[in-house]
């Protein structure tokens, strides 16, 4: 018998009950347990999966209309901004945050619009993109503008249409893995910031996008590398679980006077922890030592950490004085079978990724690939390069491994623009500067009067480009070709 306070449990007879109990045939034991509750508990899993499939079919109706549009981003060879200004950027981008109630959520169907920003390398050609629903294509456009004066944004078609999309294939090869993160979410990785050098009199960024637009520019003829970070804005619920955990390693003495447990656990000790509490008045003993916290004993351990540690908890709360995202990073490398080297391919996108882990703190790693080993192998490949191709065509979020939550500073050390000394050849730039025309242009017409017929005829040795006339000879193109 154990003692629980004052009252004793026989817990040889609450065995042998169970066992008689579990001795009955299936259906003995089925209708006793429906008979005595158990119907409470089949009930609620048939109302949660009647809400989940009825929450999917309004938000299809919700998205049945959504329109997505690839814009091609590209800033002027002499880029002088920092990371920090793609930074800006995110921030922006984080106001589309919609925070709908009960009747938005399950009636109407609401969905969170994402977005995807995306490196992608064809051949060797280096170009920039973001993949926007087409509602909020003027806020994407403003957010760059506000920071890129001069860039130039132009619609261009998915550079993935013209890749199979089932594999084995005939022509084409691929690897394709999701990353993320090896540790909590609270733990950041190497930033921007850490990319800085102090040798020199003035402050010099290594710009870690270098190393990125390195590796994709060494593919040749037949090969292509794609990179997307699909980010989604959400609320701030993400800096509670990351306060906890900077709580559990600083030995908070809050959650110690809880055991540190979830709220499950704390619900089921609810009636020992009573019953504890009535033996305590009953016996008159003193209060369990679980229960009480010493007014002298200290807040927490804070001052015990090591030099490493309290770096790593600072670091953790710089993480969370800024804006974050849900992310999912995947990367896809494709070519055809005669010049497919995964060996060269894979591993540049890898070792480039690399320079963004932190050990200390945290590592972006590739979670769910292509691989598999053992039992019907080749199946089971061809089935993941297909999961994750369609993945990644749809910029989908939920396929594959869990998203976490990266801060606007995280996001911005991984996807920003290069700076002018970075010299990766083949990154679409910005050609010629745009200008405002003079607020003095007069625009009124120039005819006095109503032209004639003669007055508005074009000689037939003028050229029509691009909208406009001009002498033959002397054709201007305002823009070279362009991406996709």
């Amino acid at each position: 018998m154990d003692i629980l306070g004052f009252y004793y449990l026989d817990t040889d007879l609450i065995i042998n009950r169970i066992n008689a109990f579990l001795a009955q045939d299936s259906l003995s034991v089925v209708s006793q347990i429906l008979a005595s509750g158990g119907w409470l508990f089949f009930a609620f899993c048939l109302i949660y999966v009647i809400i989940y499939f009825y929450q999917e079919y309004r938000q299809e109706k919700f998205t049945h209309n959504w329109k997505w549009t690839l814009l091609a981003i590209d800033i002027p060879p002499l880029n002088v901004q920092t990371p920090m200004a793609v930074e800006q950027m995110f921030a922006q981008l984080a106001g589309a945050f919609g925070a709908p109630n009960i009747a938005e959520k399950y009636h109407d169907g609401y969905k969170q619009r994402w977005f995807s920003f995306e490196i992608v390398s064809l051949e060797g050609y280096i170009q920039f993109l973001i993949w926007t629903e087409e509602s909020f294509r003027d806020l994407v456009e403003a957010s760059v503008y506000a920071q890129y004066p001069d860039a130039e944004i132009t619609e261009v078609e998915d550079y993935t249409g013209s890749v199979p999309n089932h594999f084995p294939n005939n022509e084409y090869d691929m690897w394709s893995a999701d990353f993320t993160l090896s540790d909590h979410e609270g733990f950041p990785i190497r930033t921007y910031r850490e990319f800085e050098h102090n040798i020199s009199k003035d402050t010099v960024l290594k710009d870690p996008m270098g190393t990125f637009l390195e590796s994709f520019s060494r593919l040749g003829p037949g090969e292509q590398m794609w990179f997307q970070i699909i980010c989604e804005p959400t609320d701030n619920h993400w800096k509670e679980n990351v306060i906890e955990k900077v709580k559990e390693l600083i030995g908070d003495s809050s959650l110690k006077a809880h055991g540190g447990k979830n709220i499950m656990d704390k619900t089921l000790d609810l009636p020992f922890v009573f019953l504890e509490k009535v033996g305590d008045q009953v016996f008159s003993r003193e209060a369990s030592s679980s229960e009480l916290v010493s007014d002298s004993s200290e807040p927490n351990k804070l001052r015990y950490l090591t030099p490493g540690q309290v770096k790593i908890v600072e670091a953790m709360e710089h993480k969370i004085s800024k804006v974050g995202l849900k992310t999912k990073m995947r990367g896809v490398y494709l070519a055809r079978k005669e010049v497919f080297q995964k060996t060269r391919g894979v591993n540049a996108l890898l070792g480039a990724i690399n320079q963004f882990n932190q050990p200390s703190s945290n590592s972006i790693v590739a979670s769910f690939g292509v691989g598999a080993s053992y039992a019907f192998k080749d199946k089971r490949i061809a089935q993941k390069k297909n999961l994750l191709m369609k993945a990644y065509k749809k910029r989908k979020m939920k396929i594959g491994s869990n998203p976490f939550v990266l801060n606007i500073e995280e996001l911005a050390t991984l996807w920003h623009f290069p700076m002018s000394h970075v010299k990766t050849p083949l990154v679409q730039k910005a050609g010629t500067k745009k200008a405002e025309p003079p607020s003095s242009l007069p625009v009124e017409s120039i005819f006095t009067s109503t032209p004639t017929e003669s007055e508005l005829d074009i000689s037939d040795d003028q050229e029509d480009v691009g909208g406009y006339k001009t002498d033959s000879g002397s054709v201007v193109k305002n823009n070279g070709p362009r991406f996709g």
